[in-house]
């Protein structure tokens, strides 16, 4: 019975701000190695037999950025889906299970966040094969993590009769995150495990499950899929049915309902790395205790995690911290508050800042851009355009442009006229004029924008052709 990834990445990560941000969030941060938490994840069922191409459930917004880590390894999803918003993990399986209902209706699929830690691969693999005999009979497996500590951030899993067959167990009930005597006692007993949020299933024994407990989502998701379109490695859900499906998550939709619940027990060095205190646990700690990435200079500091993306950072006579320093922000926490870390996230947004969605550097499909400088009326861009790409044949209300090629060469449309530009060579885009970006080369094109008018929003874009289909979108 073929093995089907189902990679849900949909979290935020907020409380792993300032590096996890709402356009470019933690699933796709290098956290613990130099691949991503999501390429990680999709290279986690290497080495089972009858693994078929991975379905990626993502927001619209992410679907370039997921693709392009995708194709960095070298792989070809079976499909990405597009949620317009995110509906939580229920409806996001549902429409994966739907797809593959058309063509793998018996497949398993291994239903994984794109945003877990596991160290111990082999361990994890061991698992999944211990879960596919259950799964493969019509249970609804999950995974549950031996606990090492009375952890308070994670739900737990209760465990009943063993089966008749390996290591699995049935499930007597799912509790919520429990203070930290209950959760000492939990781990004292034995019998209960940390929730994962990972799960294997048959595909139709998914839909059978979701329409016999929540069918209003059943119903939607199906609505959205049959009218939704497909192209290239994405398919885009019908958004105005998406947007009318309910809210839930696969355990409060289903696992905590169904009599077919079965627990896997694992040990393999899990984390979903929900805070910067969790991802001080899984890295790799020195002498001192201190996790560091980047340039670091510690004097008498112990227990911290120090990440420095831009500047040299330096900590005197301090324990028990993290700072995280990016572009454009700086965390200083103690690490026994790392999950209130969300709640400044919370005020960012309370106050419009963008420092909660976009970091300085904004990925596109066609490259990125970083901000060198503002001010009134002015704003100074670097973009990065990759080789083959282009930007959309846009204009502007508010701005006129000046570009000046640094590296590579470019094809600048600009009304009616089309010309190359080549390194330290300039034009002018005036206000109201249709133009367009390109590299024809086979090297990235890097050009400083100058931008200059009464409003300089990336809101103020009017799209006519977009090779990314980004035409009614907004940025």
């Amino acid at each position: 019975m073929k093995l089907i990834p189902v990679i849900l990445s949909g979290g935020s990560g907020s409380r792993l701000w300032p590096l996890s941000r709402e356009h470019y969030p933690k699933p796709l941060l290098p956290l613990t190695s130099e691949r991503s938490l999501l390429q990680d994840t999709a290279t986690r069922l290497d080495g089972l037999p009858e693994v078929g191409d991975a379905v990626y459930v993502c927001n619209e917004e992410h679907r370039f950025l997921v693709a392009e880590q995708v194709a960095a390894l070298g792989r070809t999803p079976e499909i990405i889906i597009l949620e317009p918003e995110g509906r939580n993990t229920a409806p996001a399986l549902t429409l994966a299970a739907l797809y593959l209902s058309r063509s793998e209706p018996d497949s398993l699929m291994v239903v994984m966040p794109a945003d877990h830690v596991i160290t111990e691969r082999a361990a994890f693999l061991e698992a999944v094969r211990e879960g596919c005999g259950p799964a493969g009979a019509g249970s609804l497996v999950t995974f549950g993590v031996v606990p090492d500590a009375p952890e308070t951030g994670y739900g737990y899993i209760k465990r009943d009769a063993e089966l008749e067959v390996g290591q699995a167990f049935s499930v007597a009930r799912f509790v919520e995150k429990p203070d930290l005597e209950t959760a000492t006692r939990y781990v004292s007993e034995g019998d209960y495990y940390w929730n994962s949020g990972i799960f294997l299933m048959r595909t139709k024994r998914w839909l059978e499950e979701i329409g016999r407990f929540r069918p209003d989502i059943l119903e939607v998701c199906r609505t959205a899929m049959e009218r939704g379109t497909e192209d290239s490695d994405f398919y885009r859900v019908y958004r105005p049915a998406f947007l009318g499906c309910p809210s839930d998550s696969i355990d409060y939709a289903v696992m905590e309902k169904t009599a077919n619940a079965v627990v896997v027990p694992f040990s393999a060095g899990w984390s979903d790395v929900g805070a910067w205190s969790a991802l001080w646990n899984v890295c790799p700690r020195n002498a001192d205790g201190n996790v560091i990435q980047g340039d670091v200079i510690t004097e008498d500091t112990h227990d911290a995690l120090l990440y420095a993306q831009h500047r040299c950072l330096a900590t005197v006579g301090i324990d028990d911290i993290i700072v995280v320093e990016t572009a454009d922000a700086v965390l200083v926490a103690s690490m026994d508050r790392a999950q209130d870390v969300k709640n400044i996230v919370n005020v960012l947004k309370a106050h419009k800042r963008e420092e909660c969605k976009v970091h300085r550097r904004v990925y596109r499909p066609w490259g990125s851009y970083e901000g060198i400088d503002s001010g009134s009326r002015f704003q100074v861009k670097r973009l990065t355009v990759k080789p083959g790409a282009a930007l959309s044949l846009q204009m502007h209300h508010h701005r006129a442009e000046h570009w000046v090629v640094v590296k590579g060469t470019a094809r600048v449309t600009c009304g009616e006229s089309v010309f190359n530009l080549h390194e330290n060579e300039s034009t002018y885009i005036p206000i109201g004029e249709k133009h367009r970006l390109e590299n024809p080369g086979n090297i990235p094109l890097e050009i400083i924008e100058i931008q200059s008018g009464s409003y300089l929003g990336e809101d103020d874009i009017v799209r006519f052709e977009d090779v990314y289909d980004r035409c009614q979108a907004k940025s």
